[in-house]
């Protein structure tokens, strides 16, 4: 049985199974070539957006720009975009609004360049605010994308 980290089970020419430990470093040696090809560790942006609508602010539409760049440039990637809102309005309206959000930086992406398969838009409505208000309280930092490259 392998239960730790850096267990190896070498199989003997006569079948007999021997388990050792080895360690980081000893894995990355004789594993190079694999662990070469490792995917970058996934990068995170977020966009902000004018008051009850889709549409993104100035410095956030500067900023796509790049966050396009940067994910054009990983090799096989995908792109998650999360939508937010703030807490005015009723629930059911945010969580739709949230998915526009998403929907719409996710056709920006699309117009750029990026593979569509690779770009996936989901909606969280106001259920995960990053500045946590009370209900109704209009909260620009809330209107957001989160946009994950990985």
């Amino acid at each position: 049985m392998i239960s730790t980290p850096y267990a190896v089970a070498n199989v003997g020419q006569r079948g007999g199974i021997a388990v050792s430990q080895t360690n980081e470093r000893e894995v990355r040696q004789r594993h190079a070539e694999l662990m070469s090809v490792v995917p970058a560790p996934s990068e995170s942006f977020t966009l902000y957006f004018a008051v009850g609508g889709s549409t993104l602010t100035a410095e956030s539409e500067a900023a796509l720009r790049n966050i396009v760049a940067q994910a054009m440039a990983r090799p096989g990637g995908e792109i998650v975009i999360i939508g937010h809102t703030d807490r005015v309005g009723p629930a059911d309206a945010n969580d739709e609004l949230s998915l526009q959000r998403a929907r719409a930086v996710r056709e920006l992406f699309i117009e750029r360049g990026f593979p569509a398969l690779r770009v996936h838009a989901i909606g969280r409505g106001e259920r995960e605010p990053a500045i946590p208000t009370a209900d109704d309280i209009d909260e620009p930092r809330n209107r957001r994308v989160e946009i994950v490259v990985r």
